[in-house]
């Protein structure tokens, strides 16, 4: 009998973003959009330690550490100026200048983030859409290099804090199943953050 084959990650792509919201127990997303190309994603979550009984000396019982937290980074080619906008929570451009303020005026939102993970397995390529419900982005850097002989490709690395939701279980991860398209998987991101 041949053993399973693993599932191995091969790629990430298509990165959405909305602007969460909830009252009460209902979440609610808007403003949902593509954020940028997808390059990487990293997911650190922090959790609490284990709680363990004691009994007879020697470990008789054991609850796992619950998530608390965690930092999400993603890198991009380069943000969309409405995504920008979207989860910097920045204000309009000035019409006669055209510039957007990073001031007082910025409100940071919490966001919604999807993404397509892309796997094989046993030669068979499979899409999983990623969701992380709850978000908020720290303030985006800027780093460039002037260009020498070649083009030196340069992308940008956003991080975010991630949250449990105030939906009634709390969720902060969602994982779909395998599915045969990456169009399949993007239709379930645009549909949990509410994207027409």
């Amino acid at each position: 009998m041949a053993e399973a084959a693993g599932k191995v990650c091969t790629g990430f792509s298509k990165p959405y973003v909305a602007k969460y919201s909830n009252s009460g127990t209902t979440v609610t997303y808007s403003d949902g959009q593509i954020l940028a190309r997808g390059v990487s994603v990293d997911i650190a979550p922090e959790s609490s330690d284990n709680n363990i009984f004691y009994a007879d000396n020697q470990s008789a019982e054991s609850a796992g550490g619950r998530f608390t937290g965690g930092t999400l980074t993603l890198t991009v080619d380069g943000l969309f100026a409405a995504a920008e906008r979207l989860i910097m929570g920045l204000p309009a451009a000035e019409q006669q200048t055209g510039l957007t303020a990073y001031n007082d005026d910025q409100v940071v939102p919490n966001c919604g983030v999807g993404f397509v993970a892309r796997y094989m397995s046993g030669g068979v390529t499979t899409y999983t859409p990623v969701i992380l419900s709850k978000v908020a982005f720290n303030v985006v850097g800027l780093s460039a290099a002037t260009q020498e002989e070649e083009i030196d490709w340069q992308t940008q690395e956003l991080t975010a804090n991630i949250m449990r939701a105030d939906d009634a279980k709390h969720g902060w991860r969602y994982v779909g199943g395998d599915l045969e398209t990456e169009a399949a998987a993007e239709a379930i991101i645009k549909t949990f953050l509410g994207i027409q």
